[in-house]
């Protein structure tokens, strides 16, 4: 380049480019959503999608045949929340029940609906309030890591016992208790379970050994036969998690087509819940309180840790996550949502299983708003039988 044109341009006066980050651009943003809901893979996305699938279902059917809960609000505005937050974060971010509310909600005839929405808002205000401050980023500093990790064993600890208990008993989950020993043949049965697991041990490996299998492509052993080379491409590229959920589903319908005659069609109407003074002191008491603790450490501290480690390029910050959990229940739990949160154990899930953007949260988000608009509400204990070998199948893929 001519000399004398390269000073021109450098003089101050004399830029041709433009102020990049003078103002705000909203294309920028846009291509930034369109960045976090990128699918890495698509089968990859389609099997992290069910990670979580196994804590949200038996929660929000217990609700359901126990409290009432409207399940086509619940679905819509979950699946909302899903695509929400894989736009702003990039990453598999589930979106779970508040299980200590689910819990004793389950366990207690008085703490019904008007309750469990009351002590989801004011769980939500003070996440929100704690995230807009900045108090939760302190909050996040301070915790030492060791606690985090502790919390991340636990959780896996008592995710996979619970996962054990429902496969080796029949499950009433209008009571959330167990209703007798499993028989081991037939289409709900042990043997039918054990290998699912074996299966899905087969395709995904333990702990850490699937991150390896692309670089064992690449250096497998160029004697071995290719067709073995791609039988085993083949087998490890298969989507275990939804191949296992859509198996239960089938099955479960086989085994009792007269729940299926329960589905109500059509959207929900939407209504406000009218939450009297007496349901705000019961939620705030025994909702909210033994809640927060639960939503702080691994709502939020834990899930950014996770984050943190699988997605080092990512921002998912203490503030940001403490808000939008706050949001999205500040909005949804007035209308009859299930208050929802984040969670350590859902995010491993969804990684496990080949989660790797917010694509994976999207497809979520597209089942459960399609859901949520074709069925409006079922009734009847006949339905768990359907979600009984669907939840078990996805019990595995996620505790495995």
């Amino acid at each position: 380049m001519d000399p004398y044109l390269q000073t021109a341009q450098n003089q101050p006066g004399n830029s041709q480019s433009p102020p990049e980050n003078s103002h705000f651009r909203p294309f920028h943003v846009i291509q930034k959503v369109k960045q976090n809901l990128v699918f890495k893979s698509r089968w990859a996305e389609l099997n992290g999608a069910m990670g979580d699938l196994g804590t949200y279902i038996p929660i929000i059917l217990a609700l359901t045949l126990a409290k009432d809960l409207d399940l086509g609000t619940t679905l819509i505005f979950t699946g909302v929340y899903n695509f929400v937050t894989g736009a702003i974060y990039g990453v598999p971010m589930p979106v779970q029940p508040m299980k200590s509310i689910a819990a004793f909600a389950i366990s207690n005839p008085s703490f019904g609906i008007p309750e469990v929405m009351a002590a989801g808002i004011c769980t939500a205000g003070i996440l929100f309030l704690l995230g807009i401050t900045g108090l939760m980023q302190l909050v996040y500093k301070l915790i030492p890591l060791s606690v985090v990790r502790g919390i991340q064993l636990a959780q896996g600890l008592s995710f996979s016992m619970t996962a054990v208990k429902y496969i080796r008993n029949e499950q009433n989950f209008a009571k959330s208790k167990s209703a007798g020993k499993r028989h081991w043949m037939g289409l709900d049965g042990l043997l039918l379970a054990l290998i699912c697991a074996c299966f899905i041990i087969i395709v995904n490996g333990s702990g850490d050994e699937n991150e390896n299998r692309e670089v064992d492509f690449e250096n497998d052993d160029p004697n071995r036969p290719q067709r073995r080379k791609n039988l085993r491409k083949i087998i490890f590229s298969l989507p275990s998690a939804f191949i296992i959920f859509l198996l239960g589903v089938v099955l479960a319908v086989i085994r009792g087509p007269k729940a299926v005659k329960g589905f109500k069609f059509g959207p929900s109407s939407i209504e406000i819940v009218k939450i009297s003074k007496h349901s705000w002191k019961e939620g705030f008491v025994k909702g909210t309180i033994p809640q927060l603790p639960l939503s702080i450490l691994n709502s939020v501290v834990a899930v950014c840790k996770l984050s943190t480690d699988l997605f080092p390029d990512k921002d998912v910050s203490a503030t940001s996550v403490s808000m939008t959990v706050g949001l999205m229940n500040l909005i949804g739990c007035w209308f009859g949502a299930m208050p929802c949160c984040h969670g350590a154990g859902g995010l491993a899930g969804q990684y496990k299983f080949g989660g790797r953007s917010g694509g994976c949260v999207a497809l979520s988000w597209s089942l459960k708003i399609g859901f949520g608009i074709r069925f409006r509400q079922f009734f009847g204990e006949d339905f768990g039988s359907i979600s009984s070998w669907g939840f078990r199948g996805s019990s595995f893929v996620c505790w495995d």
